[in-house]
């Protein structure tokens, strides 16, 4: 069974179609990811799956329950988390006071392991963890941003345009952490701009143009594709 489904959503905004009829799953242990040009409906999904969006039909399961109506804090309780696009930290606060923002899920008892968890894996932070994240580097906010989602001990980690904005050695470190998530078994959903290096990290992946699922297969499958090829790669 897969661990998250989604099956022929439909989602608006106001009148327009954004969304239409996107069908995709995620199984345990996978990357998978979504790529598209800006505007085709992908930061939409995923904020449909997370309920801070309702599709007008369709359906969204989660190990196996629909998540229709769902409020968002609920979502996370059951074990999916968001990275969102913008990254979107508390900028005022210091890292370590955003990162146990992203335990307002979990039991007290286990924010101390949690934040120790992070530091491991972004020792960075640590060295930072009495900054004010609003003065951290782009790349230092985006490592906040994923660490602050992994504070809720996700099933299933969602990140939304983790490379924007970072100059391209910041892109690879945040695409090795991903790829080190993957190897520890952390199960993600990733919608990216940047084909090239989304497909290369990616179990499986979908296309979308247009709020529509063009293209499907394996990673390496859609790189080899010409049509992804000319589209997304630079021919």
């Amino acid at each position: 069974m897969a661990l998250l489904k989604a099956d022929h959503i439909h989602v608006y905004y106001g009148s327009i179609h954004a969304v239409k009829g996107v069908s995709f799953e995620v199984n345990e242990g996978e990357v998978v990811t979504l790529i598209g040009a800006n505007g085709a409906g992908k930061s939409t999904v995923l904020n449909t799956v997370s309920g801070l969006l309702h599709p007008r039909s369709g359906s969204i399961e989660f190990e196996g329950k629909d998540l229709k109506g769902m409020p968002p804090h609920k979502i996370v309780e059951h074990g999916l988390a968001q990275c969102p696009e913008g990254r979107r930290i508390f900028l005022q606060m210091t890292v370590e006071d955003n990162l146990e923002m992203g335990a307002f899920t979990q039991p007290g008892s286990t924010i101390a392991g949690g934040i120790a968890d992070v530091y491991k894996r972004f020792p960075r932070l640590e060295e930072r963890r009495r900054q004010v994240a609003g003065t951290l580097s782009g790349g230092e906010q985006q490592m906040l941003a994923m660490g602050r989602a992994l504070m809720s001990r996700p099933k299933l980690l969602m990140l939304d345009e983790p490379s924007m904005g970072l100059a391209p050695i910041l892109v690879e470190q945040i695409f090795d952490i991903i790829r080190e998530l993957h190897k520890a078994g952390t199960t993600i959903l990733l919608v990216e701009q940047n084909a090239q290096a989304a497909l290369s990290v990616a179990d499986r992946a979908y296309v979308l143009e247009t709020g529509t699922v063009s293209l499907s297969g394996t990673g390496a499958e859609l790189m080899a594709s010409d049509k992804v090829r000319e589209a997304y790669l630079g021919g």
